[in-house]
């Protein structure tokens, strides 16, 4: 949540879409920090995509 700013629900709207990738730990469910960096660079393709359009 600190690092992309994001509030908790917003998160966890992202992973039930499937844009944020998580592992699951026992009863924890982690978001590596890859993860991140993938959606990330997918929110760089998608704006990207928008501009060019």
């Amino acid at each position: 949540m600190r690092q992309l700013s994001l509030s908790r629900s917003v998160i966890y709207e992202l992973i039930r879409g499937g844009r944020l990738r998580t592992v699951k730990e026992g009863r924890t469910r982690l978001v590596p920090e890859s993860a991140i960096t993938e959606y990330v660079s997918l929110l760089e393709r998608e704006s990207t995509k928008g501009v060019a359009a």
